[in-house]
């Protein structure tokens, strides 16, 4: 999509902090951090959400960039996932994203 800030940064047309990549799928970090380690997980091809037909492959890689920012970030006593579905969700770029979360206790911590 040609308005889509991810699409954007998935194309290194808008710079990031890029943690994690391959051909599938790109991790980078928040520039609006809610932890102390907050990093997106995007497909590189634009889906709306995680009910929008990703195909079982992007969602893999998606998996599989998750252990790699975990691992990259030293997320070693647990971290968070989230993935926002709607804009009533807090969805606010619809693009297809998961939060990768932690750093700190986020035990008692909804977002």
């Amino acid at each position: 999509m040609d308005d889509c800030i991810f699409c954007k940064i998935a194309a290194h047309e808008i710079p990031s902090t890029v943690v994690y990549e391959d051909d599938l799928v790109m991790a980078f970090d928040d520039l609006n951090p809610q932890a102390p380690v907050h990093t997106l997980v995007i497909p590189k091809q634009h889906y709306a959400n995680i009910v929008d037909g990703v195909p079982a492959e992007t969602l893999a890689a998606m998996t599989h960039a998750i252990q790699e920012v975990a691992k990259a970030k030293g997320l070693d006593d647990g971290f968070r996932v989230i993935a926002n579905t709607g804009a009533a969700a807090g969805q606010t770029v619809m693009h297809f994203h998961m939060h990768v979360l932690g750093g700190k206790d986020l035990g008692e911590n909804l977002l």
